[in-house]
Order: C-alpha cells, then structure tokens, then sequence
C-alpha cells in the first residue's frame, strides 16, 4: 500500500520560519550566491537556533505516538539542498526526530507543493509565497522572523490565538466596517447574529486542532483563544459561528479595538494569526505572530 499522509494535521514550513537564519538570510540578500552557499557548507554541524515557529512545531509533534503519527511537518523551502542538509541536521539536534521530509526548490517558488502534501497550514518567511498559498486555498501566513519567542511557561500545552474576521471567518463583515464604518458593522452584525458567518481561511486548521483535543495524548494538552476586536453587540455572530461548526475555542476576548499585544502577552501562545499588520506587528512584540495575508483589510494595508 502507498504511503499517504491522509489523516495527519500536515504542517509546511519554511527553513526561516522553523529556525533563526537571519544573519545566513541577509548575506544571501547582501551578497552572490556562493558566498552564501559556503557559509552554510562550513555550518552544516552547527544548529541553528529555533525560530518564531519552532515551540508550535515541537509542541505539535508532541502528540505523535509510536503507534500513531498524527502530525506530520515537513520542511518547504526556497533554500538550495544543501542548506537543507543544515536544516534537517538542525531538527535532528533539537529534538525534532520526526521531521524526515523536505522540498527544496533553490529560489523557486515552493507553494505549489502544498497540493500533494495536503497541508493544513503553511508558515513562510516569504510574504509572497504565503500570499499564493492562500489564493490557492490552504491556510498560511507570513512568519515575523523578528518576532518574540514563545515563553516557554507550558510545556506541556499548545496554545494557539486566532483572530476572527479574515482568518477564522471571511472578510464579509470586514467589508462592511471598511465601507461603512463602525455603526453600519454593528447594525449589520446584530441583525445577522443568528446567521453563521462563512468559513474563513483558518477554519480548517481550527477544526484539525478541535479534532485532536479530542485524542488522548498523554501530557499534551491544546488550548484555544479567539482574539478579536470585535465587540458586544457583534461578539454573538461569532460565537454562534462556532457553535454552527460544533467548534469550541477555550477563551474568547472581545477587545472592541483595544491592542491586542497585552492581551496576548498574558494568554502566552506558541502562536497567533491576524491578517492585519497593525495587529501582527503590536503582537509579535510580546508573542510569536503571523501575518495571513488575506481579506479586505489586508488589500488596503
């Protein structure tokens, strides 16, 4: 029988994302190639350092069992494959045994290959990639390499943060507070309450995780936040969304524009999902943060 990655939450992700590659990425930027190139040959046995993404990779692959594989993460990247060697070496040294599969595409664009693995979630240092892998309909985002690292203060509990509108929802209520302000999005959303909103980019990846809090994996645990600003009377729309989907998150906050970074500092995430760079850039200044480069408020950023 042929080996297929069929019922595992897949996982793609780029070398920058997983582990700290700057100073090797701005000599690749700053200089030819080669010079590039050797750099890494001579650092093929020196790990790099995790990245923004790597609590949320471990901590995800904490739920395979020698019985049952139910994440698989597979490493896809615009590196050549000799920087990919480093890479695999990297996940080696930090633990991350069951990281075993890779493409690397040398400069080309890699989002293509999101079909064949059936990913559910694609991070990216490379805005653009994430950009295509979205209109090709696979939840992703732009990993803010400058972003915090995850504290560390749950090791034993992956916690995700969401926003709502153009991430886990669709732009449709978005569009409506773009257009026609603060009140028109209120009226709108009071009167659709009882209505579910359609399914956003992030839907899929919300589910495959409600679907594993369901398993029994001894010493992990997943914890869920909405972080949106949204507000009362708005909030109801949202949440009878989620009960629409049979779909519980662990803690709702309702922040009616407040910065979301303080808020997200104390819930502590392995990582968090916004598509507005206003947010994403006050977050990645407490917690590990992405850029889903989607919706309506994405277009006018």
């Amino acid at each position: 029988m042929a080996l297929t990655l069929d019922e595992k939450i897949v996982v793609a992700i780029s070398s920058r994302a997983l582990f700290d590659f700057e100073e090797e990425n701005r000599l690749f930027e700053n200089s030819n190639p080669a010079t590039y190139l050797k750099l890494q040959r001579e650092r093929l046995d020196v790990p790099a350092a995790p990245g923004v993404a790597f609590s949320l990779v471990k901590k995800l692959l904490a739920f395979n069992t020698e019985a049952q594989q139910r994440v698989e993460v597979v490493l896809l990247s615009r590196n050549d494959p000799i920087s990919g060697m480093r890479v695999f070496r990297s996940a080696k040294a930090h633990g991350l045994h069951s990281i075993q599969r890779g493409v690397f595409t040398q400069g080309r664009d890699p989002f293509s290959y999101l079909r064949p693995l059936g990913a559910q979630l694609f991070l990216s240092a490379n805005a653009e990639d994430v950009t295509q892998a979205l209109q090709l309909g696979y939840p992703a985002a732009h990993v803010y390499t400058d972003s915090r690292r995850a504290s560390g203060s749950h090791p034993q509990e992956l916690r995700i943060a969401f926003d709502g509108d153009a991430v886990l929802f669709s732009d449709e209520a978005e569009r409506i507070y773009q257009s026609q302000g603060l009140a028109a999005f209120q009226k709108h959303e009071a009167e659709k309450a009882s209505q579910p909103l359609p399914e956003g980019p992030f839907k899929p990846l919300l589910a495959a995780l409600h679907r594993l809090q369901q398993v029994d994996a001894p010493g992990m645990q997943i914890r869920t936040a909405l972080v949106t600003a949204r507000s009362a009377p708005a909030h109801e729309r949202a949440l009878n969304t989620l009960m629409d989907w049979k779909i519980d998150v662990d803690e709702a906050m309702f922040l009616g524009g407040l910065p979301k970074g303080g808020f997200l500092r104390e819930f502590e995430p392995d990582f968090f999902f916004d598509d507005q760079t206003g947010h994403v850039r006050n977050a990645a200044s407490h917690v590990p943060s992405g850029h889903v480069r989607s919706g309506v408020a994405h277009e006018k950023a």
